[in-house]
């Protein structure tokens, strides 16, 4: 996607199009001629989740989970697209990213609602999980809640063994003083922090990207993508480790051995909890699924 938006900014600098949205559209216009569905579930909490789905109902069901600083679509575009032919495919917006927006609290506990909504509209007697970041710790929670999953993936994501310092530590990694000013840019000059951060070699483009960029990914329901953030130690202490290792299904963690965001000691200690495997990427940073769709799309085809 990286490279797609770098070189349709260079051939429409001066045309004053929307490079982000072209690229959007075109992916959106892939998507459909490859089978793909694009749906809106209305929430009983009040609200819409946004979800793509495709691929072949009669096989297994994966659906995966997005992080900050996108949607399904930026996200999963590749991987979505790879797997289709073995899998049953669904990729949400989490709710107060791209279309989804609901009344409910900002906290994990409401993703997780409408996520179990989505599994019971569709009538899924099983489903495996696949979630990267923000999108892993959703996951870990519906590992917890949801008793339909089946097996679990998550991606540089490390659940209930990020610590307060280890949040600080990161925050400061990145020159800020609040983990919200990390995920929640308010410029473009934050969202360019946050994306040279996350993916490997992030390519230079034009400056007016970043605001594209910002506005179209960023700008939008920002009070409730940093409470999102804000109720994350809240979430992690209400959580009793020893009474829900038992019950917990299946799952395999994947990790980049550059990710600044959760570096990999957290990757490791959360794989001895969950007594998982956990598959690790040289080079790879944090934006695991942009940067190494194949490699993610295959981990997804052997352990599911």
């Amino acid at each position: 996607m990286l490279v797609r938006i770098f070189l349709l900014a260079m051939l429409l600098l001066n045309s004053g199009c929307s490079v982000v949205g072209m690229v959007d559209n075109h992916q959106q216009k892939q998507l459909i001629s490859n089978g793909f569905e694009l749906h809106d579930l209305t929430l009983a909490q009040g609200g819409s989740l946004h979800y793509w789905q495709g691929g072949d109902k009669s096989k297994p069901c994966v659906i995966l989970l997005h992080g900050f600083g996108g949607t399904g679509l930026t996200s999963w575009y590749e991987i979505m697209q790879n797997i289709s032919d073995d899998y049953y495919v669904i990729v949400p917006d989490l709710l107060w990213f791209g279309e989804s927006y609901s009344g409910m609290p900002a906290n994990i506990s409401s993703q997780s609602t409408a996520i179990s909504a989505l599994i019971n509209h569709l009538n899924l007697s099983t489903v495996n999980l696949v979630g990267i970041s923000f999108g892993g710790f959703v996951t870990f929670d519906l590992m917890i809640q949801e008793p339909k999953v089946n097996k679990a993936i998550m991606l540089a994501s490390p659940g209930l063994v990020f610590t307060d310092e280890d949040m600080h530590q990161m925050t400061q990694r990145f020159g800020k003083t609040k983990p919200e000013s990390v995920f929640v840019p308010r410029d473009k000059e934050g969202v360019r922090l946050l994306l040279e951060h996350t993916f490997v070699d992030y390519p230079w483009y034009p400056g007016f990207i970043d605001e594209q960029v910002y506005q179209t990914y960023f700008a939008s329901f920002q009070q409730q993508k940093a409470s999102l953030i804000t109720t994350l130690p809240a979430y992690r202490d209400s959580l009793h480790p020893q009474d829900i290792k038992p019950n917990l299904p299946p799952s395999l963690l994947i990790w980049g051995d550059k990710d600044i965001v959760f570096p990999i000691a957290k990757g490791v200690e959360f794989s001895q909890y969950l007594n998982a495997e956990i598959k690790v990427i040289p080079g790879g940073a944090h934006g695991l699924s942009n940067d190494f769709p194949e490699q993610i799309s295959q981990a997804i085809k052997e352990f599911f």
